[in-house]
């Protein structure tokens, strides 16, 4: 499709959707995000090594994630089904997301959130699209419980990523990548794994556009990071609010799709998340949420410790998340405004000492 007349991944790949005839469509013209080569980047993990180092914007979806290719797809099959009201359990992007198609087609949103877990943007942001948020004394992964039980007993529609139709959305990235790089697969595909279902949708894509199949690498917080142990974590905890999840829904799909593609699943300390963070600011000039970060910290890791040899690859890492879903991380780790007289003087008398 011609950039110039993009409306939507379900528009752009209707043909690898299996949606029913007629159903509507509800669009905010998400997907066709950049891939960004990051050269400093690459030679900032893989020095010398002659690294082909790519980076998915999902962050420029509508609401700043890509969640946003899932729900585009989730809320048109329930508005073809006559739902009236969506529901889902979230860390933040979800709710965000579902809040933000839900108001695009009139549909009632419930969201359900771990009460002091949520970032303020992602926060702000279902309030400012009219959901109706439920902060509950619990987990992500008890919240997805109460959810997946209430449309058991009502005629709700969920959109957490237990729903199929996310994931046929999701794939649609896969799709992108492949159409970016000329048509064909990377060598390598890294990003975040909490609820999972991100890493089973791109080898869903990455099988049915017939361009190659990448190798897959998973990052998950060290502090939740379920698939890397294989056990629940009951009580998770990182800064990557995103991937806070100690009870992945696809987990069993994620694990087979990383088997399938000889890929790999580590955990990653949250200093080297933050280290991985600041590099995509300073170097690339990408401002992510700390989750999004995870795929690159994950191929850093695994470079260092030799179990990816970098050399002339061509590595696909997916930044999942603006920055500014969680911009109180961002002031935490950023050096308070430097502050000086309104003269020349003084603006002269810095700018000398501390040159470019």
């Amino acid at each position: 499709m011609n950039k110039h007349s993009w409306q939507g991944v379900i528009r752009a790949y209707r043909d690898y959707l299996p949606l029913p005839a007629g159903t509507p469509i509800v669009s905010l013209n998400e997907g066709n995000t950049p891939l960004i080569q990051a050269d400093r980047l690459a030679e900032q993990i893989a020095p010398g090594a002659g690294l082909r180092l790519f980076l998915k914007y999902e962050g420029l979806n509508p609401t700043g994630s890509f969640k946003d290719r899932g729900m585009t797809v989730a809320v048109s099959q329930a508005c073809g089904e006559g739902a009236k009201t969506i529901i889902c359990a979230s860390t933040g992007n979800t709710a965000a997301s579902a809040a933000a198609y839900a108001a695009r087609a009139g549909l009632r949103c419930l969201v359900l959130v771990p009460e002091g877990k949520i970032a303020l943007g992602k926060l702000a942001a279902c309030l400012a699209y009219g959901a109706e948020v439920i902060a509950i004394d619990g987990s992500f992964d008890a919240a997805l419980e109460l959810v997946r039980e209430i449309v058991a007993r009502h005629s709700i529609a969920l959109v957490n990523s237990v729903n199929p139709w996310r994931l046929q959305g999701q794939k649609t990235a896969a799709f992108e990548i492949c159409d970016q790089l000329g048509g064909r697969a990377p060598d390598w595909h890294c990003l975040p794994v909490g609820n999972a279902g991100n890493i089973t949708a791109y080898w869903i894509g990455y099988q049915e556009y017939g361009q190659g199949l990448p190798r897959l690498l998973g990052g998950q917080a060290a502090g939740a990071a379920p698939l890397v142990r294989g056990e629940v974590v009951k009580k998770p905890e990182s800064i990557a609010t995103a991937i806070r999840i100690g009870n992945p829904a696809r987990w069993h799909e994620a694990m087979r799709a990383l088997d399938e593609s000889g890929g790999m699943v580590a955990a990653v300390g949250d200093e080297e998340i933050l280290q991985s963070w600041k590099w995509l600011a300073s170097l690339e000039g990408l401002f992510v949420e700390p989750a999004s970060a995870t795929g690159v910290a994950v191929l850093h890791q695994q470079i260092r410790q030799g179990e990816i040899d970098p050399g002339g690859k061509t590595v696909v890492c997916v930044l999942t998340g603006h920055g500014l879903k969680d911009p109180d991380m961002a002031l935490q780790q950023a050096a308070a405004p430097r502050r000086l007289p309104a003269t020349m003087a003084a603006l002269e008398d810095y700018l000398l000492r501390r040159p470019s």
